[in-house]
């Protein structure tokens, strides 16, 4: 698929096979994810490849956190979770791994894989629960969770949502 084409049809998918997705195909999308722009090249972003169950589903608990607003699982039952967090010393941080997410779910799409971001992962990593996991993965510095790509074989064809009109302003 090429990029123009993965840009437009690309959909946010909130219902997932549990089928578990293959490594080479979450391989090419961490690739994919590593390979976006940086400010001054810091390539502040890291990506936790999340495929453990146990895992996934104790990442899913601390995403919903005690707000009753959030699901049950706000993965939407995605067997894969890429969480990006970056060196908030780096002053590009955020928007670094917005890029790098953006490029996480452009290629899982590119590959034929449902994605979708999901918020609350600078929450997850600020609590004790989600510090520990970066600790016994041995991730020492100042990480700020950016956003959670879920990634898995879509269960539904989701609509294309319409595009807001006059968001563009032409300065001649």
């Amino acid at each position: 698929m090429e990029a123009m084409q993965a840009m437009l049809t690309r959909k946010s998918v909130k219902k997932y096979k549990p089928q578990p997705v293959e490594k080479e195909l979450i391989d090419k999308i961490i690739e994919a994810g590593l390979n976006a722009p940086s400010g001054l090249n810091k390539q502040s972003p890291i990506i936790l490849a999340v495929t453990n169950k146990e895992v996934r589903d104790e990442l899913s608990r601390l995403n919903a956190g005690d707000d009753p607003f959030f699901r049950a699982d706000p993965f939407y039952g995605a067997p894969c979770v890429l969480v990006v967090l970056a060196d908030k010393s780096v002053p590009t941080y955020l928007y670094d791994g917005s890029l790098v997410m953006e490029n996480l779910l452009l290629a899982a799409h590119s590959l034929g894989l449902g994605a979708c971001w999901i918020h609350r992962a600078r929450e997850t990593f600020n609590r004790p629960e989600g510090k520990a996991i970066l600790k016994n993965l041995g991730i020492e510095g100042e990480y700020e969770g950016i956003g959670n790509c879920i990634v898995g074989y879509a269960d539904i064809d989701p609509e294309k949502k319409p595009r807001k009109e006059n968001r563009v302003y032409y300065i001649d």
